[in-house]
C-alpha cells in the first residue's frame, strides 16, 4: 500500500507538462471531531493518490486543513471523495484566482496537533462557536461603518504585499502570537465596536472569530472565504475592490495578483516590487522581496554572503548546510538582518499602519497583441514552443512571454522554427519554436510588444 511520494518535483513537473491537462489550484478546510486523524490521513491519500492530487494537507484531531491542484478532468470525483465523510458534504472549495500547473508538486497529508496552531490550552473553548459570515458585499458596507475595526488576520509577509485599505495590520510571525495582541490591544472595544476579520481563506479567521466570542468580543464578523472568495465575488458582482496588492499564498507562485496596486518595496534596495523569492542559497532559503534588478545583481541571493556560496562546487555547498537547521528562521521573511533596507525603516511596532507603510505605485502597463499559448517546453535546453493563435510574429518582434511562474519576461526574437523550419514570419495555425534564457510553462501566454 503506497502512502508516499516516489516521484521527485522535476520529474512530476515533466509529467504535468507532458499530461497537457489544465489543473485547478484550490484549498478547503473544516473544523469536525475527528477520532482517528492517521487513519483518515491515509484513507485521503489513497484516495487522492489515484485522482492525481497534488498539494499540502493537514489533519488533525480538530479537522482538515487543505491546499491543493488535481487535473480539472478530476474536480467532481474529487469532490465526491471528500463528500464521503458528513462533515464535508456541501463544503466550500475556494478555486485560486490565478492558475499554474506546478503550483504543487508533490501530495503531502500530515498529521498535526491542530490544523491552525494556536497555542491554545483552553478546554472551555469552543472553536463552532464562530461569528458571522459576510459576503463580499456585505463586508464592503460594514467597512464604511466608522464602528468598524478591521484586522488583518495574516502574518506580516502576507500583509505586506497586499491588504484592505483600512486594516490593522499585526506585525507578527504567526496566527498563534496574533491572538494575545489583538486582545489587549482592542479590550476596550468589546462592546461598542464591530470587530471584522480577513485572512487568506477563511481558516483561520473561524479560529479567531471564535476565540474573539470566547474571550467577550460581543459583534464579531468575518469575511467568509477569505480573500480568495472576496475576489471571485468581486469580480462577478462587478464590486469595487477594497483589498488592494497581492494575496499571498502558501504554494509556490506566492501571491496572486488582485489589483494592478504595488503596496511595498524591495527589502534590498527599496524599489517598488511586491515579488516574493526565496534565497537562491539552498541552505539559506530566506523567503523576501526582491525586485528584478536586485534579482540580477544579487544572483537570487539576500546577502554577499550567500552569493559566495552559491559559486562553492555543490560538493561545499553542502559540506556548509551540514547540520544547519533553518526551521521557522525561513519564515521570518524579510526581518533577516541581511536585509539593511527593510529594517532601517521599520520598527516592527505590535500594529503597523497601512497610512504610513503603503506606498501605492501603479505597475506600467505594456503595450501588446496577444499571440498565441505555449505547448511544450525544453527544461535542459531552454526551448520554448507556442501556438500561434492570433496575429502574426516575424524575427525582429519583440515578443512578451507571461504566466504566473514566469513573470513577466520580455526579450527580442531573432530567431525561430515554424513547424519545425526556420522562417522569417508565424501565422495563426503554425507552431513556433524559438530559444529563451528561462524555461516555460504551458500556462504561458505569447504577446508581441507594441511600439
Amino acid at each position: 500500500m503506497q502512502l508516499y511520494n516516489t516521484l521527485s518535483a522535476e520529474e512530476r513537473a515533466i509529467i504535468i507538462d507532458d499530461a497537457g491537462k489544465q489543473r485547478l489550484t484550490l484549498s478547503f478546510y473544516a473544523y469536525a471531531q475527528i477520532s482517528n486523524p492517521t487513519q483518515f490521513r491515509n484513507e485521503l491519500f489513497l484516495a487522492w493518490n489515484k485522482l492525481e492530487v497534488l498539494g499540502r494537507i493537514y489533519v488533525a484531531n480538530e479537522g482538515i486543513n487543505a491546499q491543493l491542484s488535481l487535473p480539472a478532468d478530476n474536480f467532481y470525483a474529487f469532490k465526491d471523495s471528500i463528500e464521503v465523510y458528513d462533515f464535508m458534504k456541501g463544503i466550500r472549495l475556494n478555486i485560486a484566482v490565478e492558475h499554474d500547473d506546478h503550483s504543487f508538486l508533490k501530495l503531502t497529508v500530515k498529521v498535526r496537533d491542530k490544523i491552525v496552531a494556536d497555542g491554545l490550552e483552553d478546554e472551555t473553548f469552543d472553536v463552532t462557536n464562530i461569528g458571522i459570515h459576510l459576503k463580499a458585499r456585505e463586508f464592503n458596507d460594514l467597512l464604511e461603518d466608522p464602528n468598524t475595526i478591521v484586522v488583518d488576520m495574516r502574518n506580516h509577509y502576507e500583509s505586506e504585499i497586499g491588504h484592505f485599505t483600512s486594516a490593522i495590520k499585526p506585525d507578527v510571525d504567526t496566527f498563534r502570537e496574533s491572538l494575545p495582541i489583538i486582545e489587549d490591544q482592542l479590550s476596550a472595544h468589546k462592546q461598542d465596536k464591530k470587530l471584522l476579520m480577513y485572512c487568506t481563506g477563511g481558516i483561520r479567521c473561524e479560529k479567531a472569530s471564535a476565540y474573539f466570542k470566547h474571550k467577550g468580543f460581543e459583534n464579531v464578523y468575518q469575511l467568509e472565504g477569505g480573500i480568495i472568495e472576496y475576489t471571485r465575488q468581486v469580480k462577478a458582482e462587478g464590486l469595487e475592490s477594497k483589498f488592494i496588492g497581492k494575496n499571498f499564498v502558501f504554494d509556490h507562485r506566492l501571491g496572486e495578483r488582485i489589483t494592478d496596486d504595488i503596496v511595498s518595496q524591495c527589502h534590498q534596495c527599496g524599489a517598488p516590487c511586491d515579488v516574493h523569492t526565496n534565497c537562491a542559497n539552498e541552505g539559506c532559503h530566506l523567503l523576501f522581496i526582491q525586485c528584478e534588478s536586485c534579482k540580477s545583481k544579487m544572483e537570487g541571493c539576500c546577502s554577499d554572503e550567500c552569493v559566495s556560496i552559491i559559486h562553492l562546487p555543490e560538493d561545499e555547498q553542502k559540506a556548509v548546510r551540514r547540520g544547519i537547521k533553518n526551521g521557522n528562521k525561513i519564515f521570518k521573511k524579510g526581518k533577516s538582518d541581511v536585509l539593511t533596507f527593510k529594517n532601517n525603516i521599520e520598527s516592527h511596532s505590535i500594529f503597523v499602519a497601512d497610512e504610513k507603510k503603503s506606498v501605492v505605485v501603479k505597475a506600467p502597463k505594456i503595450k501588446k497583441i496577444f499571440i498565441g499559448k505555449g505547448t511544450h517546453f525544453y527544461p535542459k535546453a531552454n526551448i520554448a514552443q507556442f501556438e500561434i493563435q492570433e496575429n502574426e510574429l516575424k524575427i525582429g518582434d519583440t515578443i512578451l512571454i507571461k504566466g504566473i511562474t514566469t513573470g513577466e519576461q520580455q526579450l527580442l526574437l531573432s530567431e525561430m522554427f515554424v513547424n519545425e523550419n526556420a522562417a522569417q514570419k508565424a501565422i495563426a495555425g503554425d507552431i513556433c519554436t524559438f530559444k529563451v534564457p528561462f524555461r516555460i510553462r504551458l500556462s504561458d501566454k505569447l504577446y508581441k510588444v507594441l511600439g
